[in-house]
Formats: structure tokens, sequence, C-alpha cells
């Protein structure tokens, strides 16, 4: 019997639906915070800075910061490609202990060519798995649908820090604010490009003849992808 449960706070009211095996995401904003919170920083445990200063940087990710003062600190920041978030690690940053951190998500578009690049610069990287639904346990190779969010592969650093990548290229409903489309790097453009391409041809075989207005057809199947409104075809 679905149970529906409903949330009041000071800031919002959330709507949401549970049913067995299902994922069912709702949000109604009441009013709206007018101060954005945005998440900058994570910090992970290391035990050898200047090893795990070489392990990110030959990820690729932009090295931002190397603050030392004196012996008793070392602060240094990097941000993976195309990220808003960063990392921060060093010497008198934190108390926990070096490789504890998991659960630390790398969002992508394309699992397999994120996996090829890590391996490409000396990361062993496990094979790519699917889970059929939240809780459930991983099955080899990526989503057979190759459904958004579905698809994962980890690393760890030298530490034993844990890496999940998972694989997102349309947002549940209310997970994006559909009057703002961005793309954080030129690949994740281009592959919104290639899946609108994808469908637009799906669109034109149905017209029958080719789509002059093609441009517009393709700005507003990218709008609705990533602000997770249902696509046109």
């Amino acid at each position: 019997m679905p149970r529906q449960s409903e949330r009041k706070s000071g800031l919002r009211v959330v709507n949401s639906v549970e049913r067995k095996n299902t994922v069912t995401t709702a949000t109604s904003i009441e009013r709206a915070s007018s101060v954005d919170f945005k998440l900058e920083v994570v910090v992970i445990p290391v035990s050898d800075v200047d090893r795990a200063k070489r392990f990110y940087s030959d990820l690729g990710w932009r090295l931002d910061a190397d603050f030392v003062v004196g012996d008793t600190f070392r602060g240094i920041q990097f941000t993976p490609p195309g990220s808003p978030s960063s990392i921060h690690f060093g010497k008198g940053i934190t108390s926990t202990a070096p490789g504890s951190a998991t659960g630390l998500y790398l969002v992508v578009s394309d699992i397999a060519a994120a996996r090829a690049d890590l391996i490409g610069r000396g990361v062993e990287v496990s094979e790519i798995f699917h889970r059929a639904g939240p809780g459930q346990q991983p099955v080899n190779g990526p989503d057979p649908e190759r459904r958004s969010y579905f698809s994962y592969a980890t690393f760890t650093d030298p530490d034993g820090n844990s890496w999940l990548l998972q694989e997102v290229t349309t947002r549940f409903p209310g997970r994006v604010d559909a009057g703002a489309t961005t793309f954080t790097s030129a690949a994740d453009l281009a592959s919104a490009f290639r899946r609108a391409e994808a469908a637009h041809g799906q669109y034109e075989k149905q017209l029958g003849h080719r789509d002059e207005d093609w441009p517009i057809w393709y700005a507003e199947y990218m709008i609705r992808e990533q602000s997770g409104e249902p696509l046109r075809y």
C-alpha cells in the first residue's frame, strides 16, 4: 500500500511517495531560501601529502592551492574537471583516519569514457557495474538500458579513500533549476549534443522530412533533459 508522507519546515514542504522497488521523487518548494548554500569543499584524510598531491595531479585535476604554514599546517586544494566543488587534504586539516573517506561521488556523462581516461592515467578502476534500483545488489556491466544514475565504477587513492563514478545524463525532476541550463565542460556539452542528435534522428524519421527548425528542437531537448522534464521525440 503506497504511503504518502508530508514534512513541513520553515522553508519547504516535501511530498514523497514510497513504493516497493520503485523510485519516485517529487519536491514542492513552499518558500525557497533567498541565500545560496553551495557545497564548496570536501575534506579527505591522507597520510602522505606529497604522494596524494602526485596522485590527484596525475588524474588531471586542477591544483588550486598549496599553502604551507610552518611545520604544523599544509593545505592543498584540487578541483576535478568540470566540478564546481573541490577537495582539501594536507597536514593539520583533519584528525580523521587516512583512507576512511567513502562514498565520494564523481558524476560523469559517459561511464566508459571516464573509466578509460582514468586507466590511461595509471589508475586501477573496477569493472563497470549497475544496480537495478536503490538498495539493489550490483550486477556486472553497465545498465542494459543505459538509464541515468544506474551505472557505476569505483577507484581508490593511495590511502584507500574510495571514489564512485556514476553516469548521469538526465536528472530526476526537480533536481535542476529548469530556468538555468548549464554545462560544466566542453565534454559534457558534446555528450548532450550527441544524445540530442540521436533523438532528433528518430524525430525526423517520424516527421518524414528534414526538420528545418532543428536548432530549436536541439535546444529544447537539451534543456528538458538536464532539468528532468519529459523528453519529446
